[in-house]
């Protein structure tokens, strides 16, 4: 018989939040079901209504604080509500909150500046859109006009967004219409040493998994190709990290076959993973065109396409400007979040922290048999759960009742892979060390609830 556990204790919050006097949460599902589309999906057997957020914690409408342990699908980078952040965005509300790439504005120009000196090699141009999926759409135009091909390769276990163009290069049967939107798109294996045919053990995986990227190139398209796309770590496929090597040689395949290297940073991006500011920076590698979302504007409608001047130059044909891209207010949204990254020495604070909880992870995976596999770096780790580790085989069950027992006890955590096996952990990168100890204790607790021992 299982003794009771102590809770863990959430650590101490100087915010106050406001007493909520709105509608119920039953009020707010009801005119969802109603009014919202049905495609719209929410975690938890009993949905969570969020009404409140500061820094790395989220109140519900009962006032139970929480917290926040994948940032809003890795989103809220400087935490939630940062005040410079809102500082920023409520000065430029009372002055002007739009105007069009067809004037001239300070603010546009400032942040492109400042995100430009983020970025190495010749990646000095920007493009402001509102998604990642628009940057990604965006980017695949730009190989393809710049290259004059059309074939792209991208990688099974991938997820690169939810309009047409984003769910072409995606891989994930769950994200993608049977719609014809994937002419022309070729999927290479995914480089997951976990699971892929070559592991963890396997000196030459990188080299190896690259190869097929060579052989969907010489069997699969005419021998030219436009682009090659590839998340740093994949995102929504579980936090899977590539072998070493293996980004240089598939971008030498793809740049030997004509095409051009698209880095997608919308998860990786911005300090997260501690060593580098960005996540091809990790694998030592530049590439020809870098998309990037979410945590640049710290949940604001924000989103880049940065280049070369000499790929940006193919825009230039026709008419091209976005009516909302890089608008006022989140121009100084984006370049307040640089700020804070910087004068409050985030990317460092993430390395540190980020060792800390995967050392920590490494030793829950010594005591419960469900965790099968710990990766990531910094602030984005992963920890993939299976029901017996020979087999391998996905505890997606067991994964959303760690989540649900998580949530009780005050914390929020996100799930990915292809079978919804592996938690994910990406918070606000302003947590604590205090934080950090009481997701170990959560996760140890959750673990023993679920697999009863």
């Amino acid at each position: 018989m299982l003794l009771p556990m102590k809770m863990p204790l959430l650590p101490p919050a100087s915010h106050q939040p406001q007493p909520y006097t709105g509608p119920s949460a039953a009020e707010v599902l009801a005119q969802r079901q109603q009014f919202l589309s049905p495609g719209l999906f929410l975690y938890y057997q009993k949905p969570l209504m969020l009404v409140e957020g500061k820094m790395q914690y989220l109140w519900d409408e009962t006032g139970k604080r929480y917290l926040d342990g994948i940032a809003g699908i890795v989103t809220v980078s400087v935490g939630h509500c940062h005040p410079h952040v809102v500082a920023a965005a409520q000065r430029q509300n009372e002055l002007l909150q739009h105007s069009t790439t067809i004037y001239l504005n300070p603010n546009i120009g400032a942040f492109a500046e400042k995100l430009a000196s983020k970025m190495p090699g010749d990646l000095k141009v920007c493009y402001f859109v509102n998604s990642g999926s628009e940057a990604t759409d965006l980017a695949l135009l730009m190989a393809r006009l710049y290259t004059g091909n059309y074939d792209l390769i991208a990688l099974r276990n991938a997820y690169h967004g939810g309009n047409a163009s984003g769910m072409a290069v995606t891989a994930h049967s769950s994200w993608k219409f049977n719609v014809p939107h994937s002419f022309g798109v070729h999927h290479a294996l995914a480089p997951y040493p976990y699971r892929g045919p070559f592991g963890y053990d396997d000196a030459q995986a990188g080299h190896k998994y690259a190869d097929d990227v060579k052989s969907v190139i010489d069997y699969a398209t005419s021998g030219k190709v436009a682009g090659f796309i590839a998340e740093s770590i994949q995102g929504v496929g579980g936090f899977v990290e590539f072998p070493e090597g293996y980004l240089h040689a598939a971008y030498g395949h793809v740049r030997a076959a004509g095409g051009v290297c698209i880095a997608d940073e919308v998860q990786t991006g911005f300090g997260r993973l501690g060593t580098h500011f960005w996540g091809f920076e990790t694998h030592g590698v530049i590439p020809d065109i870098v998309t990037m979302a979410k945590g640049i504007g710290n949940g604001a409608p924000l989103a880049a396409v940065v280049t070369t001047a000499k790929i940006a130059a193919t825009l230039t044909g026709k008419v091209h400007f976005n009516t909302f891209g890089g608008n006022p207010v989140v121009s100084a949204m984006g370049k307040a979040v640089l700020e804070v990254i910087e004068t409050e020495g985030l990317q460092a604070h993430s390395l540190e922290l980020g060792n800390h909880l995967k050392a920590g992870f490494e030793k829950l995976k010594g005591k419960h048999p469900l965790i099968g596999d710990v990766r990531g770096q910094g602030l984005l780790l992963g920890i993939e759960l299976v029901k017996d580790r020979v087999a391998k085989t996905p505890a997606k069950a067991e994964c959303a009742a760690v989540l649900e027992a998580a949530r009780e006890m005050g914390l929020l955590l996100g799930k990915g892979g292809l079978w919804g096996q592996t938690i994910r952990f990406a918070p606000p990168m302003v947590i604590t060390q205090a934080d950090a100890d009481f997701v170990l204790e959560v996760l140890d607790a959750a673990f023993a609830q679920v697999s009863g021992c």
